[in-house]
């Protein structure tokens, strides 16, 4: 009812407008049909019948392949090289008792008319075992060079393949940039398939290669399912199975043959024993029939006179006259002598079980003769894994990575990103930034929460949008712990450093964890970074850049003491006790050391603000109460809202319903005792740092800037001098535009 299509995904004909033309091979299909070989049975409309099997010569079914499905059952049988088919069943009908590995020593395995490689010589013994199996079928592939680098060149696909389809799939890679290195993509196929990819001259083949091999149809597993009728039954069949039950069709297709033309021959030499007979006795035979009175009076008539039987009376009343000559006569004796031969050997092979066999034999070995191609399907004995490295599969690009405190999250090329001209970033009404970094397509970032859960992210898979455009969820990209909010991120540039991240909760606990152990193969959901204790919260999350930490809690006690009191714990354990509380919680931890850095930054509820310096906090040791870092006011008690490490040149967030961005120098230095100085009107809500996030595209506009911060200094240097600023602070503010930069 049709032909199959084409390769490229033309559809198969309709039964009324096809017509073909056999191949020669079909002949061997057909052979002998005609001498009641098979059986016949109503064709779909009952205009006329047609066989229920056909007399094959040869074990079609393994040559062809088979594919279909039914009501319950389904069968996918790949063709085979008919050489090694009918070797294989010629050894098998001489050796009935074979075993398998002896029947695989003449069908190697599939031969797919479409060529190609198939690996996993394991699954080929299996499927030719029970009948079900699993291969991997490759195309053929060579690389050229061109001038324009390298050209891939396919030259085979695996069997059942789209060829237009993979073609399409392959531009689409390619068009989605989803692995670098490809030019274009062409098909160049006539008669044979031919298929350029052109990469470029610096591309990795490897890889690209393999991510076409595991994304295309450039590689397809196939899945033997060898399921046959047998005896009217539906059968799962290995390949010894398959060969003994063509081996009973064509017994038995020869056998009904043998009879058909032992009967025919056998009717024949009857007839001709009448006609002799009548030529002996003609005289006599002519003047019966002269006196007879029709045709069937002349039958009864010889039947009655000479006792001929009825088909010998009709033979001689329908003998043309010519027919009675004496050379004639020599002619059917001949006949019947020639007849003698075949009945005598045609009842032999009814009779004697190795002429069956070498009839049988001897048609198979002129099938191959006839027909024999060579094998086009190389057979490889293990399946090649395929190894995708991921880091070479990402483009390799700078990037600019924006974490806010409501969990959003976007990564913008430096090209949107210095394009923006100042332009504040889009986000949620009181949202702000948390973290903006560069970073590598290849980093990764670390996204933690309060409920002790951390979020591996790798920068590439983070949406990459324009700077002015509002940043995705992080719970698009990885689901994020229900009720748990985003406190802080971590740039991880390279696990394999010996760098510690330090963890606080709220309840005062403190632990340390190597970077390295922070790094995960799975990435799909969030991980355990530590284990809390009733209703704690992680407050503080840092990388251990200094020797010092600094701990405060929202009554107004600092303690500061080494990291190296803070034991190196593994990522999921709980930490230990970092200060000594009292009705209190803590607000902030900070890293610091007194060699690099002069001044701790407080802000308080109360909108008040100062800067301390650290040397009023001598180094303690851990589980202490501290000391106080502001005055306690009993009827109007101030609360720290946060506390940070003076960087320089840092810009501080307060949140007061809107959020406003003061300079960290705009903080008057004080001592401990003192509740510093207002900063806002309002009671705060939270406070942030801004360090480096002040985007300066216009070295014009830093150059004033800079100017500006000269000028401050000069005045401030008129003022008495115990309250007179460190020279510290004056460098920090003179600092020159590279290194703000930096």
């Amino acid at each position: 009812h049709g032909n199959n299509g084409s390769i490229d995904g033309d559809s198969p004909a309709a039964y009324r407008y096809t017509e073909a033309r056999l191949s020669k091979i079909s002949n061997e299909m057909l052979r002998d049909i005609d001498k009641d070989t098979v059986e016949f049975a109503p064709n779909f409309d009952d205009t006329t019948t047609e066989p229920t099997v056909l007399p094959a010569r040869f074990p079609a079914l393994l040559v062809y392949g088979a594919q279909g499905i039914s009501a319950g059952y389904a069968t996918n049988i790949p063709p085979h090289n008919l050489g090694e088919v009918i070797d294989a069943t010629i050894h098998r009908i001489d050796n009935p008792n074979c075993q398998l590995d002896t029947l695989m020593k003449y069908v190697k395995g599939p031969d797919f008319p479409t060529g190609g490689i198939v690996e996993g010589l394991d699954g080929i013994k299996e499927a030719y075992e029970t009948g079900r199996g699993r291969i991997i079928i490759k195309c053929r592939y060579t690389l050229e060079n061109t001038k324009n680098g390298i050209a891939l060149i396919i030259t085979e696909i695996p069997f059942e393949v789209n060829k237009a389809l993979m073609v399409k799939k392959i531009d689409d890679i390619r068009i989605d940039k989803k692995v670098d290195g490809i030019l274009e993509v062409r098909d160049e196929s006539a008669a044979d398939v031919r298929i350029v990819i052109e990469l470029k001259k610096n591309a990795n083949v490897d890889l690209i290669v393999n991510y076409l091999l595991k994304n295309t149809d450039m590689q397809i597993s196939y899945n033997f399912n060898v399921v046959a009728i047998v005896n009217r039954r539906p059968k799962l069949l290995g390949l010894r199975e398959s060969l003994d039950a063509f081996i009973a069709h064509q017994k038995e297709v020869v056998k009904r043959r043998t009879s058909f033309d032992l009967a025919h021959a056998k009717a024949r030499y009857h007839i001709l024993e009448g006609l002799i007979k009548c030529l002996s006795i003609l005289d006599k035979v002519i003047k019966v029939i002269r006196a007879s009175k029709n045709k069937a009076d002349a039958k009864d008539n010889l039947v009655k006179e000479f006792k001929f039987t009825e088909p010998q009376a009709e033979a001689i009343v329908t003998l043309q006259l010519y027919r009675l000559t004496n050379t004639d006569v020599v002619a059917l004796e001949e006949e019947m002598a020639d007849l003698e031969k075949k009945i005598a050997i045609w009842e032999q092979i009814l009779n004697n079980e190795e002429a069956l066999k070498h009839v049988m034999k001897k048609e198979l070995q002129n099938i191959k003769k006839e027909y024999d191609t060579p094998r086009l399907t190389d057979i490889k004995e293990e399946i090649t894994e395929i190894k995708i490295d991921e880091t070479a599969m990402i483009p390799k690009e700078d990037v600019v990575v924006a974490v806010t405190k409501d969990g959003y999250i976007k990564r913008t090329s430096y090209r949107s990103y210095t394009a923006s001209n100042n332009e504040d970033i889009t986000l949620k009404e009181n949202d702000y930034l948390i973290g903006l970094y560069e970073m590598n397509t290849l980093d990764t970032l670390l996204v933690f929460t309060d409920g002790g859960n951390y979020l591996h992210i790798p920068v590439h898979i983070i949406p990459d949008l324009k700077w002015k455009d509002m940043p995705k969820h992080v719970s698009n990209i990885i689901e994020l712990p229900p009720e748990e909010s985003v406190i802080a991120s971590i740039p991880a540039y390279d696990f394999s450093s010996d760098k510690n991240i330090i963890i606080t909760t709220k309840d005062g606990i403190i632990k340390r964890t190597k970077l390295k152990e922070f790094k995960l193969q799975r990435y799909n959901k969030a991980s355990s970074c530590m284990k809390l204790k009733d209703n704690d919260k992680v407050i503080s999350v840092l990388i251990e850049d200094y020797d010092s930490v600094f701990l405060t809690t929202n009554t107004g006690y600092a303690l500061s003491f080494s990291t190296n009191e803070i034991p190196v714990i593994g990522v999921k354990a709980s930490g230990v006790k970092a200060m000594k509380l009292k009705d209190d919680y803590l607000v902030a931890c900070n890293n610091f050391s007194y060699n690099e850095h002069e001044f701790i930054s407080i802000i308080t509820t109360k909108g008040t603000g100062k800067r301390v310096r650290l040397t009023e906090f001598p180094i303690s040791t851990r589980t202490r109460r501290g000391i106080l870092l502001i005055r306690e006011v009993k009827t109007n008690p101030y609360e720290i809202l946060t506390t940070f490490i003076d960087e320089g040149r840092n810009f501080i967030g307060l949140k007061n319903g809107d959020i406003n961005i003061i300079k960290n120098t705009e903080l008057s230095i004080a001592d401990r005792y003192s509740t510093g100085t207002t900063i806002s009107k309002h009671n705060l809500t939270n406070a942030f740092i801004v360090a480096n996030l002040k985007k300066e595209t216009n070295h014009q506009e830093q150059l004033i800037e800079v100017e500006e911060e000269k000028q401050e200094v000069v005045e401030e240097r008129k003022i008495p001098k115990k309250e007179q600023i460190s020279l510290s602070e004056i460098d920090d503010r003179l600092m020159t535009i590279d290194d703000f930069l930096k």
